[in-house]
């Protein structure tokens, strides 16, 4: 769920501006699920833009504090949310950890790097939502861990009703600065995509698992 829409514009236009986002409908990307897409996201990217990364961990601090008032600790799911999840966590003065998709398998075995004691509050950073299940494999290793789960806050979702239906089946409160509807009216607001692209990325949203260029 966005909660701001004037932040979910102003976060799409920054991440087309950066590339972090790339829209190629013409030559469609592989995900790692197979899926096929003409849209690909690594929000990583404006880490390397001081003026990007600094609105971003603004905003979800923001959205932290109206949401949860400020909890215990700030979690960031590796990898693609750890710089992030820093930066929200220095700017509420917060501790931080982050959870790797599995323990190590070395050492003391950690999945959660960092200190989080049971019965503490914690909020989630994300930085991207496909289907939420590595998301999600990151708040199973947290509850495990008998702390107060408040919710996640992820940059940008694609919206899919897997990832809904994911999280509602977790009992998982989700919210993102941004999300694929606002990027693709913010794309074709300002010419970045032409029409006949719109109509591509409007029907992979339809049907990603089955789309075909």
């Amino acid at each position: 769920m966005v909660l701001d829409k004037d932040v979910a514009k102003k976060t799409a236009e920054l991440l087309l501006q950066i590339n972090a986002i790339k829209l190629d409908p013409e030559n469609p990307f592989t995900w790692a699920s197979g899926w096929k897409s003409p849209i690909y996201c690594d929000n990583r990217i404006m880490l390397s833009f001081p003026e990007v990364r600094r609105f971003v961990g603004r905003q979800m601090a923001k959205q932290v504090e109206k949401l949860y008032g400020k909890p215990d600790v700030i979690a960031g799911v590796a990898t693609g949310a750890i710089g992030i999840g820093l930066l929200v966590a220095e700017a509420l003065d917060l501790p931080f950890v982050y959870v790797r998709p599995e323990p190590k398998s070395h050492g003391r075995q950690n999945q959660i790097e960092g200190q989080i004691e049971e019965g503490q509050s914690v909020v989630v950073i994300e930085d991207l939502i496909s289907t939420g299940k590595s998301s999600l494999n990151a708040v199973r290793a947290l509850k495990s861990k008998n702390v107060a789960l408040k919710g996640m806050i992820a940059i940008f979702t694609y919206g899919f009703d897997i990832a809904s239906t994911n999280f509602t089946q977790e009992d998982v409160a989700l919210y993102t600065l941004s999300d694929y509807d606002h990027l693709i009216q913010q794309a074709s607001e300002t010419n970045y995509i032409k029409e006949s692209q719109l109509q591509t990325l409007l029907q992979w949203k339809s049907n990603p698992q089955q789309w075909k260029q």
